[in-house]
Protein backbone atom coordinates (compact mmCIF):
# COMPACT_ATOMS: atom_id res chain seq x y z
CA UNK A 1 0.00 0.00 0.00
CA UNK A 2 1.56 3.44 -1.51
CA UNK A 3 1.78 5.96 1.90
CA UNK A 4 -0.03 8.98 1.63
CA UNK A 5 0.79 11.60 -1.22
CA UNK A 6 3.04 14.53 0.04
CA UNK A 7 2.27 17.97 -0.78
CA UNK A 8 4.02 17.75 -3.92
CA UNK A 9 1.36 15.50 -5.04
CA UNK A 10 3.84 12.51 -5.55
CA UNK A 11 3.98 9.81 -2.40
CA UNK A 12 7.48 9.41 -0.72
CA UNK A 13 8.53 6.21 -2.00
CA UNK A 14 8.15 7.09 -5.29
CA UNK A 15 10.34 9.79 -4.84
CA UNK A 16 12.89 7.32 -2.82
CA UNK A 17 12.73 4.69 -5.66
CA UNK A 18 13.57 7.57 -8.25
CA UNK A 19 16.71 8.63 -6.63
CA UNK A 20 17.79 5.85 -5.65
CA UNK A 21 17.19 4.42 -9.55
CA UNK A 22 19.18 7.27 -10.81
CA UNK A 23 22.10 7.05 -7.82
CA UNK A 24 22.69 3.86 -9.41
CA UNK A 25 22.67 4.93 -13.14
CA UNK A 26 25.00 7.92 -12.44
CA UNK A 27 27.72 6.16 -10.64
CA UNK A 28 27.75 3.90 -13.45
CA UNK A 29 27.98 6.56 -16.18
CA UNK A 30 30.75 8.67 -14.53
CA UNK A 31 33.78 6.67 -13.92
CA UNK A 32 36.15 9.70 -14.27
CA UNK A 33 34.07 11.81 -12.08
CA UNK A 34 34.23 8.78 -9.54
CA UNK A 35 38.15 8.20 -9.88
CA UNK A 36 38.82 12.19 -9.50
CA UNK A 37 36.24 12.59 -6.78
CA UNK A 38 38.84 9.78 -5.08
CA UNK A 39 42.00 11.13 -5.87
CA UNK A 40 40.70 14.13 -4.11
CA UNK A 41 39.77 13.25 -1.23
CA UNK A 42 42.60 12.45 0.96
CA UNK A 43 43.67 16.45 0.83
CA UNK A 44 40.55 18.41 0.14
CA UNK A 45 38.35 18.64 2.91
CA UNK A 46 34.70 16.74 2.23
CA UNK A 47 36.65 16.06 -1.04
CA UNK A 48 35.86 19.06 -2.79
CA UNK A 49 36.77 22.65 -2.90
CA UNK A 50 34.15 24.12 -1.11
CA UNK A 51 32.00 21.99 1.05
CA UNK A 52 28.79 22.70 -0.89
CA UNK A 53 29.66 21.68 -4.00
CA UNK A 54 28.62 17.91 -2.24
CA UNK A 55 25.31 20.04 -2.01
CA UNK A 56 24.09 18.58 -5.97
CA UNK A 57 21.72 15.22 -6.11
CA UNK A 58 25.34 13.11 -7.06
CA UNK A 59 26.60 10.27 -4.96
CA UNK A 60 30.43 11.84 -5.81
CA UNK A 61 30.83 15.15 -7.46
CA UNK A 62 30.62 15.65 -11.07
CA UNK A 63 33.77 16.99 -12.66
CA UNK A 64 33.77 19.30 -15.41
CA UNK A 65 36.38 18.93 -18.48
CA UNK A 66 35.48 22.26 -20.19
CA UNK A 67 32.39 24.43 -20.22
CA UNK A 68 31.37 26.88 -23.38
CA UNK A 69 28.08 28.86 -23.90
CA UNK A 70 25.09 27.10 -22.89
CA UNK A 71 26.96 23.54 -22.50
CA UNK A 72 29.20 22.00 -20.03
CA UNK A 73 31.66 18.76 -21.12
CA UNK A 74 31.92 16.53 -17.91
CA UNK A 75 34.70 14.17 -17.11
CA UNK A 76 33.47 10.93 -18.73
CA UNK A 77 32.87 13.14 -22.06
CA UNK A 78 28.87 13.99 -21.56
CA UNK A 79 27.37 17.01 -23.22
CA UNK A 80 25.01 18.43 -20.66
CA UNK A 81 22.63 21.43 -21.62
CA UNK A 82 23.58 23.64 -18.92
CA UNK A 83 20.52 25.74 -17.17
CA UNK A 84 22.42 26.14 -13.91
CA UNK A 85 25.20 28.03 -15.73
CA UNK A 86 27.07 28.82 -12.61
CA UNK A 87 23.83 30.17 -10.56
CA UNK A 88 23.66 32.85 -12.16
CA UNK A 89 27.73 33.43 -12.42
CA UNK A 90 27.50 32.54 -16.24
CA UNK A 91 24.60 33.79 -17.55
CA UNK A 92 25.88 35.31 -20.47
CA UNK A 93 26.87 31.86 -21.10
CA UNK A 94 29.98 29.91 -20.00
CA UNK A 95 33.27 31.37 -21.71
CA UNK A 96 31.28 34.49 -23.51
CA UNK A 97 33.62 35.59 -26.21
CA UNK A 98 33.45 39.23 -25.62
CA UNK A 99 34.97 38.17 -22.25
CA UNK A 100 37.18 35.65 -23.50
CA UNK A 101 39.25 38.02 -26.25
CA UNK A 102 39.20 40.73 -23.30
CA UNK A 103 41.08 38.73 -20.80
CA UNK A 104 43.43 37.31 -23.17
CA UNK A 105 44.27 40.81 -24.58
CA UNK A 106 44.50 42.34 -20.29
CA UNK A 107 46.52 39.24 -19.58
CA UNK A 108 49.09 40.43 -21.86
CA UNK A 109 49.78 43.93 -20.30
CA UNK A 110 49.00 43.06 -16.30
CA UNK A 111 46.81 41.13 -13.95
CA UNK A 112 46.91 43.15 -10.88
CA UNK A 113 48.49 46.54 -9.41
CA UNK A 114 46.38 47.97 -7.34
CA UNK A 115 46.23 50.84 -9.41
CA UNK A 116 43.17 51.78 -12.12
CA UNK A 117 43.57 51.43 -15.44
CA UNK A 118 40.90 53.40 -18.05
CA UNK A 119 38.61 50.49 -17.77
CA UNK A 120 38.19 52.17 -14.36
CA UNK A 121 36.54 55.23 -16.18
CA UNK A 122 34.70 53.68 -18.28
CA UNK A 123 33.20 51.10 -16.04
CA UNK A 124 32.07 53.47 -13.78
CA UNK A 125 29.87 55.34 -16.74
CA UNK A 126 28.97 52.24 -17.70
CA UNK A 127 27.56 51.08 -14.30
CA UNK A 128 26.13 54.44 -13.99
CA UNK A 129 24.43 54.24 -17.08
CA UNK A 130 22.59 51.04 -16.68
CA UNK A 131 22.07 51.25 -12.88
CA UNK A 132 21.14 54.74 -13.15
CA UNK A 133 22.97 55.50 -9.58
CA UNK A 134 26.27 57.79 -10.00
CA UNK A 135 29.08 57.05 -7.76
CA UNK A 136 30.49 53.06 -7.70
CA UNK A 137 33.41 50.96 -6.03
CA UNK A 138 33.98 47.60 -6.62
CA UNK A 139 34.75 44.24 -4.79
CA UNK A 140 35.12 40.60 -5.45
CA UNK A 141 32.27 39.17 -4.73
CA UNK A 142 28.37 39.87 -4.53
CA UNK A 143 29.55 38.46 -0.65
CA UNK A 144 32.23 41.23 -0.01
CA UNK A 145 30.09 43.73 -1.86
CA UNK A 146 26.72 43.45 0.57
CA UNK A 147 29.18 42.91 3.58
CA UNK A 148 31.23 46.37 2.31
CA UNK A 149 27.98 48.25 1.85
CA UNK A 150 26.82 47.52 5.18
CA UNK A 151 29.74 49.19 6.46
CA UNK A 152 29.40 52.32 4.46
CA UNK A 153 25.44 52.76 5.28
CA UNK A 154 26.27 52.07 9.03
CA UNK A 155 28.77 54.94 9.45
CA UNK A 156 27.16 57.20 6.87
CA UNK A 157 23.25 57.02 9.01
CA UNK A 158 25.48 56.34 12.36
CA UNK A 159 22.89 53.81 13.01
CA UNK A 160 23.88 49.82 14.09
CA UNK A 161 20.70 48.40 12.89
CA UNK A 162 19.89 45.96 9.62
CA UNK A 163 16.32 44.77 8.07
CA UNK A 164 16.32 41.53 5.90
CA UNK A 165 13.46 39.16 4.40
CA UNK A 166 12.67 36.33 6.27
CA UNK A 167 14.50 33.32 4.01
CA UNK A 168 16.93 35.91 2.61
CA UNK A 169 20.12 34.94 1.57
CA UNK A 170 22.72 37.78 0.10
CA UNK A 171 25.83 35.55 0.34
CA UNK A 172 28.16 34.59 3.26
CA UNK A 173 27.43 38.12 5.13
CA UNK A 174 27.30 36.87 8.59
CA UNK A 175 24.66 39.74 9.32
CA UNK A 176 21.40 37.99 7.21
CA UNK A 177 21.21 35.06 8.82
CA UNK A 178 18.69 35.64 10.71
CA UNK A 179 15.30 34.04 10.09
CA UNK A 180 11.78 33.90 11.72
CA UNK A 181 10.39 31.02 13.63
CA UNK A 182 6.83 31.18 15.07
CA UNK A 183 7.23 34.92 14.46
CA UNK A 184 10.25 35.72 16.46
CA UNK A 185 13.86 36.12 15.41
CA UNK A 186 16.42 33.37 15.52
CA UNK A 187 19.98 33.64 14.17
CA UNK A 188 20.42 30.58 11.39
CA UNK A 189 21.41 27.08 13.13
CA UNK A 190 23.31 26.87 9.98
CA UNK A 191 25.75 29.12 10.71
CA UNK A 192 28.96 27.90 11.81
CA UNK A 193 31.27 29.56 13.88
CA UNK A 194 29.73 32.78 14.87
CA UNK A 195 30.07 34.19 18.20
CA UNK A 196 27.93 37.21 18.20
CA UNK A 197 24.17 37.67 19.09
CA UNK A 198 23.13 38.49 15.30
CA UNK A 199 19.02 39.19 16.53
CA UNK A 200 20.59 42.69 18.44
CA UNK A 201 21.29 44.10 14.80
CA UNK A 202 19.57 42.17 12.36
CA UNK A 203 15.60 42.69 12.12
CA UNK A 204 13.75 40.46 9.84
CA UNK A 205 10.18 40.46 8.35
CA UNK A 206 8.40 38.41 5.77
CA UNK A 207 8.23 39.31 2.10
CA UNK A 208 5.33 41.13 0.80
CA UNK A 209 3.76 42.52 4.49
CA UNK A 210 3.78 45.94 4.46
CA UNK A 211 3.10 46.95 7.88
CA UNK A 212 5.68 44.50 9.65
CA UNK A 213 7.95 46.61 7.51
CA UNK A 214 6.43 49.65 8.92
CA UNK A 215 7.01 48.09 12.42
CA UNK A 216 10.41 47.26 12.27
CA UNK A 217 11.25 50.52 10.95
CA UNK A 218 9.43 52.51 13.86
CA UNK A 219 11.91 52.67 16.12
CA UNK A 220 14.35 54.82 13.45
CA UNK A 221 17.23 53.06 14.02
CA UNK A 222 17.75 50.96 11.11
CA UNK A 223 20.33 51.66 8.70
CA UNK A 224 19.07 50.19 5.96
CA UNK A 225 16.94 47.69 4.26
CA UNK A 226 18.95 44.73 2.46
CA UNK A 227 16.58 43.29 -0.03
CA UNK A 228 16.37 41.27 -3.21
CA UNK A 229 13.28 42.82 -5.05
CA UNK A 230 12.40 39.54 -5.84
CA UNK A 231 13.01 36.60 -3.28
CA UNK A 232 15.38 34.17 -5.30
CA UNK A 233 17.42 31.58 -3.32
CA UNK A 234 14.55 29.89 -0.91
CA UNK A 235 12.88 29.43 -4.64
CA UNK A 236 11.40 32.84 -5.96
CA UNK A 237 8.97 35.10 -3.68
CA UNK A 238 7.38 37.84 -6.55
CA UNK A 239 6.60 41.12 -5.07
CA UNK A 240 2.80 41.80 -5.09
CA UNK A 241 1.67 44.43 -7.40
CA UNK A 242 2.38 47.87 -5.97
CA UNK A 243 4.47 46.16 -2.76
CA UNK A 244 7.73 48.33 -3.14
CA UNK A 245 6.04 51.21 -4.48
CA UNK A 246 4.74 51.62 -0.93
CA UNK A 247 7.85 49.86 0.76
CA UNK A 248 9.45 52.55 -0.74
CA UNK A 249 7.80 55.61 0.55
CA UNK A 250 7.91 53.51 3.86
CA UNK A 251 11.42 52.96 3.91
CA UNK A 252 11.90 56.62 3.22
CA UNK A 253 9.39 57.96 6.27
CA UNK A 254 11.42 56.24 8.52
CA UNK A 255 14.85 57.63 7.76
CA UNK A 256 16.33 54.17 6.08
CA UNK A 257 18.19 53.70 2.63
CA UNK A 258 16.81 50.80 0.96
CA UNK A 259 20.04 48.88 -0.62
CA UNK A 260 18.73 46.23 -3.45
CA UNK A 261 20.70 43.04 -4.09
CA UNK A 262 20.46 42.53 -8.31
CA UNK A 263 22.92 39.67 -8.19
CA UNK A 264 20.42 37.22 -9.49
CA UNK A 265 17.50 39.56 -10.57
CA UNK A 266 20.19 41.11 -12.80
CA UNK A 267 18.11 38.48 -15.20
CA UNK A 268 14.99 41.56 -15.57
CA UNK A 269 17.52 43.53 -18.24
CA UNK A 270 20.69 45.51 -18.47
CA UNK A 271 19.64 47.92 -15.49
CA UNK A 272 18.48 44.56 -13.34
CA UNK A 273 14.98 45.14 -11.88
CA UNK A 274 14.82 48.07 -10.39
CA UNK A 275 15.31 50.10 -13.81
CA UNK A 276 13.09 47.55 -15.53
CA UNK A 277 10.06 47.94 -13.15
CA UNK A 278 11.03 51.95 -11.73
CA UNK A 279 12.36 51.70 -8.64
CA UNK A 280 14.87 54.14 -7.07
CA UNK A 281 17.06 52.19 -4.35
CA UNK A 282 19.39 54.05 -2.35
CA UNK A 283 22.09 51.55 -3.45
CA UNK A 284 22.31 48.72 -6.09
CA UNK A 285 24.58 45.30 -5.68
CA UNK A 286 25.71 43.41 -8.57
CA UNK A 287 27.96 40.62 -8.93
CA UNK A 288 28.38 37.27 -10.38
CA UNK A 289 27.19 37.58 -14.18
CA UNK A 290 28.57 41.62 -14.13
CA UNK A 291 31.75 40.09 -14.88
CA UNK A 292 30.70 37.02 -17.87
CA UNK A 293 32.17 34.41 -15.07
CA UNK A 294 34.93 35.94 -13.55
CA UNK A 295 35.24 37.21 -9.81
CA UNK A 296 33.94 40.65 -9.52
CA UNK A 297 31.22 42.85 -8.13
CA UNK A 298 30.10 46.63 -8.01
CA UNK A 299 27.81 49.01 -5.41
CA UNK A 300 26.33 51.78 -6.43
CA UNK A 301 25.40 54.92 -4.44
CA UNK A 302 22.96 57.69 -5.00
CA UNK A 303 24.57 61.49 -4.77
CA UNK A 304 23.55 62.02 -1.69
CA UNK A 305 24.47 58.58 0.03
CA UNK A 306 27.82 59.01 -1.99
CA UNK A 307 28.34 62.21 -0.06
CA UNK A 308 27.65 61.14 2.97
CA UNK A 309 29.75 57.79 2.70
CA UNK A 310 32.50 59.88 1.79
CA UNK A 311 32.03 62.21 4.39
CA UNK A 312 32.36 59.37 6.99
CA UNK A 313 35.31 58.51 5.95
CA UNK A 314 36.80 61.68 5.60
CA UNK A 315 35.74 62.31 9.40
CA UNK A 316 37.12 58.77 10.70
CA UNK A 317 40.50 58.07 12.15
CA UNK A 318 43.43 57.44 9.53
CA UNK A 319 44.13 53.28 9.36
CA UNK A 320 42.10 50.17 8.13
CA UNK A 321 38.41 50.63 7.00
CA UNK A 322 37.68 47.47 7.07
CA UNK A 323 36.79 47.91 3.21
CA UNK A 324 37.99 46.04 0.02
CA UNK A 325 40.98 43.79 -0.77
CA UNK A 326 44.13 44.10 -2.71
CA UNK A 327 42.81 41.94 -5.53
CA UNK A 328 39.62 44.30 -6.02
CA UNK A 329 39.11 46.21 -9.15
CA UNK A 330 42.13 44.38 -10.51
CA UNK A 331 42.62 44.89 -14.39
CA UNK A 332 41.44 41.29 -14.93
CA UNK A 333 37.83 41.81 -13.66
CA UNK A 334 37.94 45.34 -14.67
CA UNK A 335 38.33 44.43 -18.69
CA UNK A 336 36.02 41.63 -18.00
CA UNK A 337 33.57 44.15 -16.56
CA UNK A 338 34.10 46.56 -19.38
CA UNK A 339 33.02 43.73 -22.12
CA UNK A 340 30.30 42.60 -20.40
CA UNK A 341 28.58 45.73 -19.94
CA UNK A 342 29.40 46.70 -23.47
CA UNK A 343 28.61 43.49 -24.96
CA UNK A 344 26.78 41.52 -23.08
CA UNK A 345 24.58 43.62 -21.11
CA UNK A 346 22.55 45.06 -23.82
CA UNK A 347 18.71 44.57 -24.90
CA UNK A 348 19.67 42.86 -27.76
CA UNK A 349 20.93 40.32 -25.78
CA UNK A 350 18.48 40.01 -23.27
CA UNK A 351 15.34 40.19 -25.42
CA UNK A 352 15.57 36.76 -26.89
CA UNK A 353 16.86 35.43 -23.42
CA UNK A 354 13.42 36.30 -22.30
CA UNK A 355 11.43 35.34 -25.10
CA UNK A 356 13.50 31.91 -24.87
CA UNK A 357 12.52 31.72 -20.75
CA UNK A 358 8.51 32.92 -21.67
CA UNK A 359 9.03 29.64 -23.69
CA UNK A 360 10.07 27.27 -21.08
CA UNK A 361 7.62 28.71 -18.62
CA UNK A 362 5.26 28.24 -20.79
CA UNK A 363 6.37 24.62 -21.51
CA UNK A 364 7.03 24.02 -18.09
CA UNK A 365 3.46 24.71 -16.93
CA UNK A 366 1.69 22.50 -19.63
CA UNK A 367 4.26 19.56 -18.41
CA UNK A 368 3.29 20.12 -14.93
CA UNK A 369 -0.77 20.85 -15.85
CA UNK A 370 -0.35 16.99 -17.89
CA UNK A 371 0.73 15.00 -14.78
CA UNK A 372 -1.56 16.83 -12.44
CA UNK A 373 0.33 18.13 -9.94
CA UNK A 374 -0.35 20.99 -7.42
CA UNK A 375 2.80 22.99 -8.93
CA UNK A 376 3.87 26.43 -10.00
CA UNK A 377 6.06 28.04 -12.42
CA UNK A 378 7.46 31.62 -11.48
CA UNK A 379 9.96 33.58 -13.95
CA UNK A 380 11.91 36.93 -13.83
CA UNK A 381 13.35 38.15 -16.98
CA UNK A 382 15.65 35.03 -18.20
CA UNK A 383 15.25 33.17 -14.71
CA UNK A 384 12.35 30.52 -14.41
CA UNK A 385 11.59 28.35 -11.60
CA UNK A 386 9.16 25.36 -10.53
CA UNK A 387 7.92 24.97 -7.34
CA UNK A 388 5.88 22.03 -5.49
CA UNK A 389 3.10 24.52 -4.15
CA UNK A 390 -0.36 25.46 -6.58
CA UNK A 391 0.18 28.98 -6.18
CA UNK A 392 3.37 31.28 -5.97
CA UNK A 393 4.86 31.69 -2.29
CA UNK A 394 4.15 35.42 -1.27
CA UNK A 395 6.78 34.91 1.74
CA UNK A 396 9.90 33.27 2.52
CA UNK A 397 7.97 31.04 5.25
CA UNK A 398 5.80 29.81 2.61
CA UNK A 399 8.58 29.25 0.26
CA UNK A 400 10.20 27.14 2.66
CA UNK A 401 6.94 25.21 3.33
CA UNK A 402 6.61 24.36 -0.57
CA UNK A 403 10.42 22.80 -0.65
CA UNK A 404 11.57 19.08 -0.76
CA UNK A 405 14.99 18.29 -0.61
CA UNK A 406 14.59 14.73 -1.85
CA UNK A 407 12.43 15.14 -4.68
CA UNK A 408 14.32 18.11 -5.90
CA UNK A 409 17.80 15.66 -5.79
CA UNK A 410 16.03 13.32 -7.59
CA UNK A 411 14.41 15.36 -9.93
CA UNK A 412 17.68 16.70 -10.73
CA UNK A 413 19.76 13.51 -10.73
CA UNK A 414 17.60 12.27 -13.13
CA UNK A 415 17.55 15.30 -15.82
CA UNK A 416 20.95 15.21 -15.28
CA UNK A 417 21.59 11.40 -16.34
CA UNK A 418 19.63 12.33 -19.56
CA UNK A 419 21.82 15.28 -20.38
CA UNK A 420 20.33 18.06 -18.65
CA UNK A 421 21.91 20.19 -15.74
CA UNK A 422 19.17 22.90 -13.49
CA UNK A 423 20.64 24.81 -9.91
CA UNK A 424 21.18 21.98 -7.38
CA UNK A 425 19.99 24.25 -4.30
CA UNK A 426 16.42 24.16 -5.71
CA UNK A 427 14.62 24.63 -9.24
CA UNK A 428 15.81 27.28 -11.08
CA UNK A 429 16.44 27.12 -14.67
CA UNK A 430 18.76 30.06 -16.30
CA UNK A 431 18.23 30.91 -20.14
CA UNK A 432 21.84 32.30 -21.70
CA UNK A 433 22.86 33.90 -25.06
CA UNK A 434 23.73 30.74 -25.94
CA UNK A 435 20.56 28.48 -24.86
CA UNK A 436 18.44 27.68 -27.97
CA UNK A 437 15.01 27.10 -28.97
CA UNK A 438 16.20 23.06 -29.62
CA UNK A 439 17.70 23.10 -25.87
CA UNK A 440 14.41 24.34 -24.09
CA UNK A 441 12.14 21.58 -26.01
CA UNK A 442 15.22 19.47 -24.70
CA UNK A 443 14.80 20.18 -21.64
CA UNK A 444 10.79 20.01 -21.16
CA UNK A 445 10.67 16.52 -23.08
CA UNK A 446 13.27 15.27 -20.89
CA UNK A 447 11.35 17.13 -17.81
CA UNK A 448 7.99 15.69 -19.31
CA UNK A 449 9.48 11.63 -19.17
CA UNK A 450 11.00 11.97 -15.82
CA UNK A 451 7.73 13.39 -14.45
CA UNK A 452 6.02 10.36 -16.50
CA UNK A 453 8.58 7.52 -14.72
CA UNK A 454 7.82 9.06 -11.12
CA UNK A 455 4.33 9.55 -11.14
CA UNK A 456 3.83 5.69 -12.37
CA UNK A 457 6.91 4.38 -10.32
CA UNK A 458 5.35 2.40 -7.47
CA UNK A 459 2.09 2.49 -9.21
CA UNK A 460 -0.03 -1.40 -9.76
Amino acid sequence: MSRPLQHSGIARERVEALLAREAAEYAQRNPQSRRLATRAAPQLMFGVPLHWMNDWSTPFALHVAQAQGATLTDADGHALVDFCLGDTGAMFGHSPAPVARALADQARRGLTTMLPSEDAAVVGELLAQHFGLPKWQFAMTATDANRFVLRWLRAATGRRVLLVFNGCYHGTVDDVFVDLLDGQPVQRASLLGQVHDLTATTRVVEFNDLAALDAALAPGDVACVLAEPVMTNIGMVLPEPGYWNEAQRIIRRRGSLLVLDETHTLSSGPGGYARAHGLQPDAVVVGKALGGGMPCAAYGFSAALAARAEAAKRAAPPGHSGIGTTLTANLLAMAAMRATLTQLMTHEVFAPMHALAERLAAGLRAVIARHGLPWCVTQVGARVEFQFCPQPPRNGSQAEAAMDAELEHALHLALLNRGVLITPFHNMMLVCPDTTAAHVQQLLDTFDAVLATLCAEGTA
